[in-house]
């Protein structure tokens, strides 16, 4: 299956409210439409995870994330810009997802991919896409395809062929909540 192929059957199943196996910038993740309510929940029962354990989702480009956040605090810019390494930011004060996404907060956690078929995605679906590592919650994340367990595998409506054979060990992200008033706490490095 060709790359463009992949991409026309991933955003098929995500237009269709299902849910997807697919590469991002650090593991692979489960995704689906982040303003669909009934995808996400599907998420939340493939994993076996409490629903009051927000997700984060996908965008690709930071100039979406004003349509996700009231208001982005001017040191995001730079933190995006700066990183060389996957960084996922909490932001306070999400709006336009579904509360079944969003911390108890009303917080949300959003990463701008720079992997070729994530960011294809996202910027062809044009709107966020959940991310969340495709295992089962309280299990350790895969660090690659093959270490996704065949439960995972047989629960999602669509896997993608891109990036299936390769073996090298992907981490998640790094973490941090920006809260509005520019304070930097980070939760995962």
């Amino acid at each position: 299956m060709t790359f463009n192929d992949d991409i026309k059957q991933a955003l098929s199943v995500l237009n269709s409210g299902g849910v997807i196996l697919y590469p991002t910038d650090t593991i692979w993740g489960l995704g689906c439409d982040a303003s669909n309510p009934e995808a996400i929940k599907r998420i939340y029962e493939i994993k076996h995870r409490i629903d009051s354990k927000a997700m984060l989702v996908l965008i690709d480009s930071p100039a979406k994330l004003g349509s996700y956040v009231k208001e982005v605090p001017s040191i995001a810019w730079d933190l995006i810009e700066l990183t060389n390494k996957p960084l996922t930011i909490i932001y306070e004060n999400a709006r336009n997802l579904p509360a079944e996404l969003l911390a108890e907060d009303g917080s949300v956690g959003i990463r701008v991919t720079d992997e070729d078929f994530s960011k294809q995605l996202c910027f062809r679906f044009k709107r966020a896409i959940v991310s969340t590592s495709a295992n089962i919650s309280g299990e350790p994340s895969p660090r690659n395809f093959s270490e996704i367990s065949d439960e995972i595998k047989q629960a999602v409506d669509y896997i993608v062929s891109y990036r299936r054979n390769e073996k090298n060990s992907c981490k998640p992200s790094g973490i941090i909540k920006l809260h509005a008033d520019g304070t930097v706490k980070v939760i995962r490095e």
